[in-house]
């Protein structure tokens, strides 16, 4: 095994400690590796249904590359506290899969009539290449029970269900290129011979097709690795079928170099959001993801606007969570830097380090409720002791509340009380104010 991939299975080993909930930051998941997320929205939930990264170990997968033996699904109401479903197919349990293969790539999950259909893709037991197969399930979290053979016809990866307005169904794939035909209305059958999609770029890898309709637009989203690493671009038709016209870059390539990325695209509440993955809880090995999520705009026109990835995420955060201030939305131009708690485990998260006076983090969308709140509780680390100021909405907003944090080389949680607290939803800054460097972790009011 080379040397990252062993470095993280120690990490995932470690990871079977208790682990923190995210809260609506980026990596949306931090006790396990996911990748590829297809967001769909059922019954007022919006469901994650990701590929499941693990570390290939010698006789498990091949060592230092994708390795993928199940699914899980995960679900939230408010975008911000995640629950996982648990394991809903795994390879082993299907029979047409080759059980050692570890190839469950990039899934799908669409609802018709009351019934819940998960489209996977693996390799095949009999034959060569991918096939793609159907679970289905009477719940969006199953369980669900696998088809007994994969989609007649259908060869390839990334499968993509698009159900029209008018109930057509149609199937996308990658196999080289993009494919899409329709399918019968039992959503287990095609409905005639796919067809490769025309004018997609024809230089570098193009996969993970995800389909969408806005305003009578079709919008057709796929990674393309027009350069070294895959960035997300779209192109737009008239018609599920295409004619599809390139239309732009949605996200660029991650600027960590992680090598893939794949995307789905969703609406609840009114807004629009894109969700991915990068590297976060690997940077070292890019074959272990973590899925994110940001907020997704239309021009006028209907091109989209390009997403800027960010650690803070999507959701607003109750003030009286653990607020994981290292996944900032802005912090000054020096003198900050964010990294693990543990190197050796960086399922445990971060840390954010304010190494120099009045240099600042901000935290966005915090609900303080009615604003009866006391206290705050901050879980720090300053060798020679240190101060920071906590401010609502601005650094020259009235201070909330002054932390003092006592001289210990070890994690400490420092408690201070809290004056002019505002209701209702604002943004956190936090300000180093004296002359001795801070680390923090999170941070609580009470």
């Amino acid at each position: 095994m080379n040397h990252p991939a062993r470095r993280f299975l120690a990490a995932v080993l470690l990871a079977l400690l208790p682990c923190r909930p995210s809260f609506a930051t980026n990596p949306l998941i931090t006790d396990q590796f996911t990748a590829d997320p297809t967001a769909r929205v059922f019954d007022g939930r919006v469901y994650v249904y990701p590929s499941h990264d693990i570390i290939a170990t010698p006789g498990k997968g091949r060592p230092g590359w994708f390795c993928m033996e199940d699914y899980h699904v995960f679900s939230s109401e408010n975008l911000t506290d995640w629950q996982d479903h648990g394991v809903i197919v795994s390879q082993n349990a299907v029979d047409w899969v080759k059980p050692d293969s570890y190839s469950m790539w990039a899934p799908d999950c669409v609802a018709k009539d009351g019934r819940y259909y998960f489209y996977f893709p693996a390799l095949a037991r009999v034959g060569r290449g991918f096939g793609i197969g159907v679970a289905i399930g009477d719940s969006p979290a199953g369980p669900f029970t696998p088809q007994p053979t994969p989609i007649e016809g259908a060869h390839g990866i990334d499968p993509c269900v698009f159900i029209d307005r008018d109930g057509t169904a149609y199937l996308y794939y990658a196999a080289r290129k993009i494919f899409v035909a329709k399918l019968k209305p039992n959503l287990l059958e095609l409905d005639g011979p796919p067809q490769a999609l025309a004018n997609l770029p024809a230089k570098g890898l193009i996969e993970g097709p995800f389909v969408f309709e806005r305003n009578g637009i079709y919008y057709l989203t796929y990674p393309h690795a027009a350069n070294r690493t895959e960035r997300l671009e779209y192109a737009t038709g008239r018609s599920p079928l295409g004619p599809f016209t390139p239309a732009g870059v949605l996200m660029d390539e991650s600027p960590d170099g992680c090598w893939t990325n794949h995307q789905s695209i969703v609406e609840f509440h009114g807004q629009w959001y894109l969700f991915y993955h990068d590297k976060d809880l690997s940077p070292d090995f890019d074959k272990a993801r973590s899925v994110r999520a940001d907020r997704l705009s239309f021009n006028a026109d209907g091109t989209i606007q390009k997403v800027i990835p960010t650690l803070r995420g999507v959701g607003v955060v109750a003030a009286t969570a653990e607020i994981q201030i290292d996944r900032y939305s802005a912090t000054s131009e020096k003198d900050v830097t964010v990294s693990f708690l543990d190197s050796s485990n960086p399922h445990r998260g971060w840390k954010i380090s304010l190494a120099a006076k009045n240099s600042w983090v901000r935290f966005d969308d915090v609900d303080f409720g009615r604003g009866a709140l006391k206290s705050v509780r901050v879980r720090a680390l300053a060798p020679t002791g240190g101060t920071i100021e906590i401010h609502a909405d601005a650094a020259d907003h009235p201070v909330l509340a002054r932390v003092k944090i006592g001289r210990d080389a070890a994690w400490q949680t420092a408690t201070a009380k809290v004056r002019h607290v505002p209701a209702g939803t604002h943004d956190l800054i936090v300000t180093r104010s004296g002359n001795d460097p801070v680390e923090l972790d999170w941070l609580s009011f009470e």
